[in-house]
C-alpha cells in the first residue's frame, strides 16, 4: 500500500520544494503569464493574473497540447488539480457525454464562459451512478482544442457576477482571435492493450480584412476514437442466466466509446471605427457516440427460445447518440470619449441528443423485432440577451476605481421527445428503453437579471472591490448574491488576498422535468426498472415530493501570493463553500415484489405490493425501483490549492517546472427529513438519500490530487515529464458498509520528446501513463461478479498506458 502524506504536510512540502522542482513555461513565458491581462472575475480593464483578488489559472495551448488527449475537459484535468473528470462505463449516455467537477462539487455547480459569455448546457440529465449523478453540465468536448487561445480558470465562487452556476468557480475559455497564422496537426494513438485507437486532424487559421480593421480565425478537427474493454470474465455461480454469460466467459463491453466526432469553430471581429467594434462567435460539434449495455445471456428473461432464434450467444445492446451543439454569439461593443465602456451581445446556445438502441430486441415483439430502434432525444436552447457597461472613476482614491453594472435575459427551453412506439411498448428495447409519449415534455422559463460591482486600487498595494446581483426567474423565485473581495501587497514579493461572498445555482429545467424508466443492474447483479419522474409529477407527490428550488452557497478563501524572483511564483489559497438545499436525485426505492419475496420479508413484500399499485392507479406499470429529485442536502467542502512554477535558466537550454496540489473535503452537514409518504415504504428504502448517495458525494472523488511537470527545451528538442498522484476514493454501495471499499491512492507518469527540424514542424512521440498504472480493482461483491472489475469513480480511468504520435506544421 502507498503511504500517504496528510494534506497540509503535501501542500507545505510542495511549497518548500519548488524553487528547486517543478513548473511549465519558460523564463520569457512565465513573466508574460504572470502578466497577462485577465478577463475573468474582474472588469478592470489592466488586472493581470499577479494582481487578481481571487486565485486564478492560465492554462496555455502548450499545456493542453501537452498530452496525447484530445479531449478538452481530459487535458484541464491533467493541468488542474482541483479539476477531477473520471471515465464511467456502462452508465447509459454519461458514457459519451463525460462530467467534470471542479473541487469536488457537482459538475453542474461551476460556470462555463466561452469569450466571457455563458456557455449553454447539455440536454443530457446524469441519473445513472457516477460521479455527477443527477446534474446536468456543459459538454467540455464539444468545444475544439485547436480553437482555443487560453483558459482563465477562476476558482472562486462568482455568482454575483456571473449568476447562477458559478459556486464552485469559472472556466473561461479564451478563443484563438489572430487575423494571420495557423497551424495544422495529426495525432495518432492507441493503448497498450490493443485498444482504444484515436485518430485526429486539427488545424486553425486566421485572415484579415478592411485594411485590418477585421478579422476571422476559423478552426476544426475531427476525431475517430474507437472503444476499449476491460471488462472481466464472469466468476459467479448462475451461468447463462439473465446478465450473466459462461463461467470464465468476457461478455461484457467495459470501457470508453466508440466515437465519430467533428468540430469547427470561428471567432471574428470588425473595428468600425476607433471606439466601436463588432464582434462575433460560433461554434459547431457533431458527435456519433456508441456505448454499451449490460450483456443478455442466451436465457435472459424468460425468451430463451426466443433468443436462440435471433442472438444464440447472447448479446450486448449499444445505446449510440448523436449530439448536435450548436452555439452563436454576436455583439457590439465600444467606448465613449468620456471613458464609459459598453457591451451589448446575443447568445444563442443549442444540444440535441438523439438516443437509438442497437444490437438490442423488443421481445414482445418476437422474432419480427427491430434490431435498431430510435428511443427519442432531449433537447436544450438558450437564448441570452447581455448588456454590460464600465468606466473609471476619480473618487479621491490613489487611482481611479471602476464602476460596472448590466443586465441580463435568457430565456431556456428543454424538451425530451418520445422514441418510436416499438423501442417502449412491451418490455421496450433492451438497454435503453425508449422515451414513451407519455413522459414527452416541452418546458421553457425566462430570467431577468441585474448587477452592480465597484473595484479599485485603493493604495499602490491595497485594492478591493464589492459586486452585488439580482436575478428573478419565472419558475421558482428569486435569489440575491453578493461578494467582497481584497488584496494587500506587503512588498513586492508578498501579498494576501480573500473573498467573501454567496451564490446560487437555478435548478435546471431537466432536473424538474426529466422523466424515464430505464433498465440497470446494480453492483449485486440485480436487475432493475428503474423510473425517474419530476418532483412536481403526481408519482413523486405521492411519495412526498416538493417543488425544487435554488441551491444557496455562502463562500470564503484567504491566499498567498509569493513572487520572490522574476521565475518563482507561488500561491497558496484556502477556501470553504456552504451549499444550502442542494439538489440531489434520491436514492432509489425498490419496490420489485419478485425480489421483496425472495427476501422472505413480509413487510417489505406489503410494502412493495402497496407502492406497485399506487404506481398502478397512476399509469405505471413495470417500474420496480423509483427515485426523485431533491433539494435535500446541506453540505460543506472545504480545501486547500497551492501553486508553484520556476524556471532553471541554462547557457543553452532551460528547464520549466511546475507543482501543484489541491486538497478538498466535502461533509454532508445535513439531510432533510423523509417525507412520512416516504416513510411508510421505510421497509423498502430506509432513506431518500441512501448510503451510496452519500458516499458518491463526500468520498466519490479524490479528496487530493498532486501534479509535478518538468519540461527540458534545448536547441530543437524538447522532452517533458509529468506525475499525477491521485489520492484515495471510496465506494459505498447501497447493498451496506460491509462491501464499503477505499481505493489506494494512484501515480501517473506521462512522457514526451518532442523534435523541430524548423521552427514550422514539431514532430512528438509521448506516452500517457507510461508505467501502465490501474486503480486497485473492486472486490468481487461490487464487480458484478468480476465483470466489472474497476470502479467508476477511478479518477485516471481504468485503460491504461496510452502511446501517441503527432506531427505538427505552424505558420
Amino acid at each position: 500500500m502507498t503511504r500517504t502524506l496528510s494534506p497540509l504536510t503535501l501542500a507545505i512540502s510542495l511549497a518548500l520544494v519548488a524553487p528547486a522542482t517543478f513548473a511549465q513555461e519558460s523564463a520569457p513565458a512565465e513573466a508574460r503569464t504572470l502578466d497577462t491581462l485577465i478577463v475573468t472575475g474582474t472588469r478592470v480593464s489592466d488586472r493581470t493574473v499577479a494582481e487578481s483578488q481571487s486565485p486564478i489559472d492560465i492554462i496555455t495551448p502548450e499545456v493542453l497540447q501537452s498530452t496525447g488527449t484530445t479531449e478538452l475537459a481530459t487535458a484541464l484535468a491533467r493541468a488542474l488539480p482541483s479539476l477531477n473528470f473520471p471515465r464511467p462505463a456502462v452508465t447509459d449516455g454519461t458514457s459519451g457525454v463525460r462530467p467534470a467537477q471542479l473541487r469536488g462539487l457537482s459538475p453542474d455547480q461551476v460556470l462555463i464562459l466561452v469569450n466571457g459569455k455563458r456557455r449553454h448546457i447539455s440536454a443530457l440529465v446524469n441519473v445513472n451512478g457516477s460521479i455527477g449523478r443527477g446534474s446536468s453540465a456543459v459538454d467540455l468536448n464539444a468545444i475544439p482544442v485547436s480553437a482555443i487561445e487560453r483558459v482563465e480558470v477562476l476558482r472562486d465562487g462568482a455568482s454575483a457576477q456571473y449568476g447562477s452556476d458559478a459556486i464552485a468557480g469559472v472556466v473561461n475559455i479564451v478563443l484563438k482571435g489572430a487575423g494571420k497564422g495557423g497551424s495544422l496537426a495529426v495525432d495518432v494513438g492507441g493503448y497498450s492493450a490493443g485498444d482504444g485507437g484515436n485518430t485526429q486532424l486539427s488545424g486553425d487559421t486566421g485572415v484579415s480584412f478592411g485594411d485590418g480593421r477585421g478579422f476571422v480565425h476559423v478552426a476544426g478537427q475531427l476525431t475517430q476514437q474507437d472503444e476499449t474493454n476491460r471488462a472481466g470474465p464472469y466468476q459467479g455461480t448462475a451461468p447463462n442466466t439473465g446478465n450473466n454469460p459462461a463461467v470464465g466467459q468476457v461478455a461484457f463491453v467495459y470501457g470508453d466509446p466508440q466515437v465519430d466526432a467533428g468540430a469547427v469553430s470561428a471567432n471574428a471581429g470588425f473595428d468600425f471605427s476607433d471606439n466601436v467594434s463588432a464582434y462575433a462567435t460560433a461554434i459547431a460539434s457533431n458527435r456519433d457516440i456508441v456505448s454499451f449495455a449490460f450483456y443478455r445471456s442466451r436465457n435472459h428473461s424468460s425468451q430463451g427460445a426466443l433468443l436462440a432464434q435471433v442472438y444464440p450467444d447472447g448479446y450486448v445492446p449499444e445505446i449510440n447518440q448523436l449530439s448536435q451543439d450548436r452555439s452563436l454569439v454576436a455583439g457590439i461593443k465600444g467606448d465613449t470619449e468620456s471613458g464609459w465602456k459598453w457591451d451589448v451581445s446575443y447568445n444563442y446556445g443549442y444540444n440535441h441528443l438523439k438516443f437509438y438502441t442497437q444490437n438490442s430486441i423488443n421481445y414482445s415483439l418476437g422474432t419480427s423485432s427491430p434490431r435498431r430502434f430510435y428511443d427519442g432525444a432531449l433537447e436544450y436552447t438558450q437564448n441570452v440577451l447581455n448588456a454590460d457597461v464600465s468606466k473609471p472613476l476619480e473618487i479621491g482614491l490613489a487611482y481611479p476605481a471602476t464602476l460596472s453594472f448590466g443586465a441580463e435575459y435568457r430565456q431556456e427551453k428543454w424538451n425530451q421527445s418520445p422514441g418510436e412506439l416499438n423501442s417502449y411498448t412491451g418490455g421496450g428495447a433492451q438497454g435503453f428503453g425508449g422515451f414513451t409519449a407519455e413522459n414527452a415534455v416541452h418546458s421553457d422559463r425566462d430570467n431577468y437579471a441585474a448587477y452592480v460591482a465597484l473595484e479599485a486600487d485603493v493604495t499602490d498595494r491595497f485594492s478591493a472591490g464589492i459586486a452585488g446581483r439580482y436575478e428573478d426567474y419565472s419558475d421558482f423565485g428569486d435569489a440575491v448574491t453578493g461578494k467582497l473581495s481584497a488584496r494587500y501587497a506587503f512588498t513586492d514579493t508578498l501579498a494576501v488576498r480573500a473573498t467573501a461572498s454567496t451564490g446560487f445555482r437555478a435548478p435546471s429545467l431537466a432536473q424538474q422535468n426529466y422523466q424515464v424508466i430505464t433498465s440497470s443492474v446494480d453492483s449485486s447483479g440485480v436487475f432493475t426498472q428503474r423510473g425517474t419522474f419530476p418532483a412536481t409529477s403526481a408519482a413523486a407527490a405521492a411519495l412526498g415530493a416538493e417543488a425544487l428550488t435554488q441551491e444557496e452557497s455562502t463562500s470564503y478563501s484567504l491566499g498567498l501570493v509569493l513572487q520572490p524572483s522574476e521565475r518563482l511564483y507561488v500561491t497558496v489559497d484556502a477556501y470553504q463553500i456552504k451549499i444550502d438545499d442542494r439538489i440531489v436525485l434520491s436514492s432509489p426505492l425498490n419496490i420489485d415484489p419478485t425480489a421483496a419475496a425472495n427476501a422472505g420479508s413480509p413487510s417489505r413484500l406489503a410494502a412493495a405490493n402497496a407502492a406497485q399499485a399506487l404506481l398502478a392507479g397512476l399509469g405505471i406499470n413495470g417500474v420496480t425501483s423509483f427515485n426523485y429529485f431533491t433539494n435535500a442536502v446541506d453540505t460543506r467542502t472545504r480545501g486547500v490549492d497551492v501553486v508553484a512554477s520556476y524556471t532553471v535558466p541554462f547557457a543553452a537550454s532551460s528547464l520549466e517546472l511546475t507543482a501543484s496540489y489541491g486538497y478538498s473535503e466535502t461533509e454532508i452537514t445535513s439531510i432533510a427529513a423523509d417525507p412520512a409518504a416516504w416513510a411508510t415504504f421505510a421497509a423498502l428504502s430506509p432513506s431518500r438519500i441512501g448510503r451510496d448517495e452519500i458516499g458518491r458525494i463526500e468520498e466519490g472523488y479524490p479528496k487530493d490530487k498532486a501534479i509535478l511537470g518538468a519540461t527540458w527545451k534545448t536547441g530543437h528538442w524538447a522532452f517533458a515529464l509529468a506525475a499525477t498522484r491521485y489520492g484515495s476514493f471510496t465506494n459505498r454501495p447501497s447493498s451496506g458498509a460491509a462491501n464499503d471499499q477505499t481505493f489506494d491512492d494512484q501515480w501517473i507518469l506521462d512522457a514526451s520528446a518532442s523534435y523541430k527540424p524548423t521552427t514550422q514542424w514539431t514532430l512528438t512521440l509521448g506516452a500517457d501513463n507510461l508505467l501502465d498504472s490501474y486503480p486497485d480493482r473492486s472486490i468481487f461483491a461490487n464487480s458484478t461478479s468480476g465483470m466489472l472489475p474497476y470502479s467508476n469513480y477511478s479518477p485516471a480511468g481504468f485503460n491504461g498506458a496510452y502511446v501517441y504520435g503527432r506531427i505538427a506544421y505552424k505558420w
